[in-house]
């Protein structure tokens, strides 16, 4: 009789069929992801779960230990102020979706809160202060309408203009300060004439202090020139 066979150790081929499972699995859930339906403050709730964030339980399949300490911090008031906020970027990125994609306007977030940035050049005149509404008419209501939303009750804001580095004409503007802060002010009387409560505005020109981009290139200089009406977050009332 011939000696029995040891038994063959389990192979390894088993490995390649579950990896191409999970990433088959993995290109499904992406494909079904609509990020426009995503609310930014429970988005950034569950990347810190996943992250191993400990104060942020409950975004498991299965209730942790922590989920109620995580469950109330998520109910204090800073939170739900910021839920608010990133409610109101998604409501303002539905209603101003036709300015942004023609590039009048643009919806971004920083430090200071959310921030409506118009376009200069789509919204005055050359070198000038003075608003060109017979064309910005519609995109100025549009505005005063959603700062007066319910939602934003609370809320104060900020009209911000600032220029690019070339100069102005002297007889018209000393410097790019009276241009800048000019323009904000204009902007202000249009959105409270339109509705919106000048109480809870104030507003800065910053000339060209604070550019986006270098004022090396006409496009930089052209982004650079612009006013931003920003809904202020808590730190910066």
């Amino acid at each position: 009789m011939g000696r029995k066979q040891a038994p063959r150790a389990a192979g390894s081929g088993w490995l390649n069929t579950y990896a191409d499972m999970v990433t088959l699995m993995l290109c499904f859930f992406v494909m079904l992801f609509n990020p426009s339906e995503v609310d930014i403050t429970e988005l950034a709730a569950l990347t810190a779960s996943i992250s191993g964030d400990p104060t942020h339980g409950g975004k498991s399949l299965a209730a942790g230990r922590l989920s109620d300490l995580g469950n109330n911090i998520n109910s204090m008031p800073s939170m739900e102020k910021g839920r608010s906020l990133g409610l109101a970027a998604k409501k303002a990125v539905s209603l101003f979706a036709p300015e942004i994609k023609s590039s009048k306007i643009t919806i971004t977030s920083d430090e200071r809160g959310l921030v409506i940035t118009l376009a200069a050049d789509s919204f005055f005149r050359t070198a000038s202060a003075e608003l060109n509404i017979e064309e910005t008419r519609d995109t100025l209501l549009k505005i005063a309408g959603f700062l007066s939303d319910e939602g934003l009750s609370s809320r104060r804001f900020r009209i911000e203009g600032h220029t690019d580095s070339g100069d102005t004409d002297p007889d018209v503007w000393p410097s790019n300060w009276e241009l800048s802060t000019a323009r904000a002010v204009n902007v202000l009387h249009y959105l409270t004439d339109f509705g919106a409560d000048e109480k809870r505005f104030s507003v800065a020109g910053y000339a060209d202090t604070r550019p986006f981009y270098s004022n090396d290139t006409a496009e930089g200089r052209a982004y650079n020139r612009r006013v931003d009406i920003i809904i202020l977050d808590e730190g910066h009332f």
